[in-house]
């Protein structure tokens, strides 16, 4: 065997080793540490937006079989848990079909009882803070040509975010009183008229469901673009939003 044909084999060789170990770098870094997780609806508006890339901390909550590519089977509930808390941006499954990744707001704990009555966030009895914030306008698909109120909501442990309110009345803004169970949450988008969470089909989520929490953008595109057209970054980045910690 030559000398040139030991020195390609040597270099393929190398080279093979290197992607394999990027391979199980990455594999161990979106097991266990972080997740990229795209924004696919307006539910969360204006906080997060269509077209928004977050990282979602694995470690934030703990493990369950959720936290892993292809959710195998090994354990059952979550191991190094920690609890969410109110307030928090989280990616769970869908209790009703585990395969779908859902993002919305923690508002309710094991024990509570979550209400809304016209248009404002009852927590055990008690309305929260809810202060007019200014207005918002929808971008691309969600603009529907004028500006929505904003509503800046403060949860009992000083969480502040704005909520927007786009139907006055509508029938998310009224409901009957929710008792959430042991070892489950009560999730809600802050686009709370247009927003499937646990008002609604959604449901209790339990705490083996969650993902991870949502930590920061690091990337965001507008204009119904999607991030491989990469011709469109000029003018449809979103360059203020590139490394901002989520609300």
């Amino acid at each position: 065997m030559s000398e040139t044909v030991e020195k390609k084999q040597s270099s393929f060789g190398e080279t093979l080793k290197v992607i394999v170990q990027a391979l199980l770098l990455a594999i161990l870094i979106r097991s266990f540490l972080f997740q990229p997780f795209s924004i696919p609806s307006g539910s969360m508006m204006p906080n997060l937006l269509v077209g928004d890339y977050l990282f979602v901390s694995k470690y934030a909550y703990g493990y369950s079989r959720y936290s892993f590519p292809f959710s195998p089977d090994l354990f059952s509930g979550r191991i190094w848990s920690s609890d969410p808390k109110r307030g928090d941006i989280a990616v769970f499954r869908l209790p009703s079909n585990p395969k779908i990744d859902y993002i919305k707001r923690v508002i309710g704990l094991p024990g509570d009882r979550i209400q809304m009555i016209s248009g404002v966030l009852h927590i055990n009895g008690e309305p929260i803070k809810r202060e007019r914030a200014g207005s918002f306008r929808p971008q691309d698909s969600y603009d529907t040509g004028s500006e929505v109120p904003v509503y800046r909501e403060t949860l009992p442990n000083g969480v502040s975010y704005d909520t927007l309110d786009q139907v006055p009345n509508s029938i998310g803004d009224n409901t009957r009183e929710f008792l959430v169970p042991d070892g489950h949450y009560f999730m809600m988008g802050d686009n709370r008229d247009n927003s499937a969470d646990s008002r609604f089909d959604v449901g209790f989520v339990p705490l083996e469901n969650f993902v991870g929490r949502a930590e920061i953008i690091f990337f965001s595109i507008g204009g119904d673009s999607s991030p491989l057209e990469i011709w469109k970054w000029p003018t449809e980045m979103r360059v203020g939003r590139l490394f901002e910690l989520t609300e």
